[in-house]
C-alpha cells in the first residue's frame, strides 16, 4: 500500500540550540521511500549521519526565534504484517553478533528485573514467537492504554507498577519481558495509518526464527500501515529530536498519514 506521511514541528528558540533530529525514514525490507521533502525554516547548515542503529540523523544549530521543521514522504509499505506462530527461539550462540546488544538491559528496559514474571506469563508456550504473542496478550489485558497522557519517559519497571501508559510504555515493557527470556527485542518509532489519535507511534520487534517480527500491544489486531523512522534499544535511542541546552518542547506538532493511489 502507498502512504503519504508528514510531520510538522514548530519551536520558539530562546538561545542558539544544537539539535539532532531523526525524522527521515529509510528504505528497507518492508518499506520503500519513493519521495521525500524536508524543509527547515529558517534555513541553517545541516549535516547528516547514520547512527549505530542505522537511523538517518540530522545535526544542526537552531537559531533564536521561530524555528520550524517539515518532513513528508511517499512510502510503499507491505500490504500485510508477517506473523508466524511456532517460529522458533534462536539460541544465543546462533544469533548474529550485532543483535546481542538487544538482549541486554537498557535505560528504560530493565530486563534483568523480569525473569520470573516473563516465565509465568509464557508458561506452557512454545519457545520463540508464541512466547512473544503471550507477552503481547498479557500487556493488552493488564496495562491500560492511555494515549492522551503526556509524561516524561518512564521505565518498564515503572509501567508495570502503575499499569497504564502510552505506546512507548507498552513497547518498553514488552521489550524487557522478551529480553528476560533471551529473545532479542528492539524499539521502533514511526507512523501508523489510521492511528487514533494520530501522532507518532512506537512499537517493538522481536528476533525469532532468524528474522525480526513486529508486535504492537496497543492495537487489537495487526494491520498494514506501519512506517518505521528509527530503531534502538529503547526510547532513549529513538527520540525524533534531542536538544543540547535548555529544555525544548514544540509549540505545535502535527502528524498526518494518508493512504494514496499508487499513481
Amino acid at each position: 500500500m502507498w502512504l503519504r506521511t508528514s510531520c510538522d514541528l514548530k519551536f520558539y528558540i530562546t538561545t542558539p540550540t544544537p539539535l539532532v533530529l531523526m525524522l527521515r525514514p529509510r528504505s528497507g525490507k518492508n518499506q520503500w521511500i519513493a519521495y521525500e521533502e524536508y524543509k527547515i525554516i529558517p534555513s541553517v547548515p545541516v549535516s547528516e549521519f547514520t547512527d549505530i542503529y542505522g537511523n538517518l540523523c540530522q545535526s544542526l544549530v537552531a537559531p533564536v526565534g521561530d524555528f520550524s521543521i517539515h518532513t513528508s514522504a511517499k512510502v510503499m509499505t507491505s500490504d500485510s504484517i508477517d506473523t508466524r506462530r511456532g517460529a522458533p527461539f534462536v539460541e544465543i550462540q546462533n544469533l548474529p553478533e550485532s543483535l546481542l546488544i538487544y538482549l541486554l538491559p537498557s535505560r528504560y528496559c530493565e530486563s534483568d528485573r523480569f525473569s520470573q514474571m516473563a516465565a509465568e506469563i509464557t508458561q506452557g508456550e512454545l519457545l520463540g514467537y508464541d512466547q512473544v504473542v503471550a507477552i503481547t496478550k498479557w500487556l493488552q489485558d493488564n496495562i491500560s492504554f492511555e494515549p492522551s497522557i503526556s509524561e516524561s519517559l518512564v521505565s518498564a519497571v515503572e509501567v508495570n507498577i502503575r499499569k497504564y501508559g502510552v505506546c512507548r510504555d507498552f513497547a518498553h515493557l514488552g521489550i524487557a519481558l522478551c529480553r528476560s527470556l533471551s529473545i532479542p527485542a528492539r524499539m521502533v518509532v514511526g507512523y501508523l495509518h489510521e492511528l487514533e489519535p494520530m501522532d507518532l507511534h512506537a512499537w517493538f520487534e522481536a528476533y525469532i526464527g532468524d528474522r525480526w517480527y513486529l508486535f504492537d500491544a496497543t492495537q487489537t489486531e495487526l494491520k498494514a500501515g506501519y512506517v518505521a523512522i528509527g530503531y534502538g534499544r529503547d526510547g532513549a535511542d529513538v527520540a525524533i529530536y534531542n536538544q543540547f541546552g535548555p529544555s525544548l518542547y514544540p509549540s505545535s506538532q502535527n502528524v498526518q498519514v494518508e493512504h494514496i493511489d499508487e499513481n
